[in-house]
């Protein structure tokens, strides 16, 4: 027997061998023998459509138990409204494993995005009417998500002390911030030292006294002296002739 025969014989048994391995692992055979035929959730899930579920795992749960695409089927689930994220994975025999996070808001973002509590942003279409009431809005360049949120947080622990809760912040195009509150006071922080200027002006809130009927509406901080406010009439005088006021307030009175 020539050395080339010998080659042969051996490359067609390791074909032998090795064909039906591959065409089990590829789902050529045996899908039915190794079938998935049980899914099994290991999370609670409020708002998935469990039906909308086993639909799109239906295809991958056919590949069997050996060839199925774990990778490919977390993907198709994670593309589910109201899924954030997804998990896949199998147990022998028959188990097709499934772990769900289910997108939990918590904040607007721009007009069509929410902010998900993960820190992640995703369409706001995928809520639909179960949008929650009192969101805040926050909105600015989605790269710097992380920084909008840790400025709204601050904001919201320096103003509480004066009864104030921010509704909304936003960081502009221009890199500009300004921030809303529920009483309907507007603060233009501006581009720099933002984290300072808010400190002293909540610092300095407090201790302002406001003109008869008037309640504080906008308040300007891109100064480098002090802070520019615009006071204006209190909504049950609101249309009885009061006109609004405008103050200036040095840096020294917030020092």
């Amino acid at each position: 027997m020539s050395a080339l025969t010998r080659i042969l014989g051996i490359v067609l048994a390791i074909a032998v061998i090795a064909l039906p391995v591959v065409a089990v692992m590829q789902g050529w055979l045996g899908a039915e023998r190794f079938a998935l035929t049980r899914l099994q959730v290991t999370s609670e899930f409020r708002h998935v459509n469990a039906a909308q579920l086993q639909q799109t795992l239906k295809p991958y749960a056919a590949q069997g138990f050996f060839a199925v695409r774990l990778k490919e089927a977390q993907q198709a689930v994670e593309q589910l409204p109201w899924v954030e994220q997804a998990e896949i994975s199998k147990q022998w025999p028959d188990v097709l494993k499934v772990k769900i996070v289910e997108h939990r808001p918590f904040a607007l973002w721009d007009e069509d995005w929410l902010l998900s509590e993960r820190g992640n942003l995703y369409p706001r279409a995928v809520m639909g009417d179960a949008l929650p009431a009192g969101l805040p809005q926050l909105g600015g360049d989605r790269h710097r998500v992380q920084e909008v949120v840790t400025l709204y947080n601050l904001s919201r622990q320096l103003f509480a002390a004066a009864g104030l809760d921010v509704t909304g912040l936003r960081l502009d195009a221009r890199g500009s911030w300004s921030i809303h509150f529920d009483s309907g006071l507007e603060v233009m922080v501006g581009r720099h030292d933002a984290e300072l200027r808010i400190r002293r002006f909540a610092q300095l809130l407090p201790q302002l006294i406001a003109p008869p009927g008037k309640t504080l509406q906008r308040a300007d901080l891109r100064y480098a002296n002090g802070f520019a406010l615009r006071w204006g009439a209190i909504p049950e005088a609101a249309g009885q002739g009061h006109s609004p006021v405008s103050t200036f307030v040095s840096q020294g009175a917030a020092a």
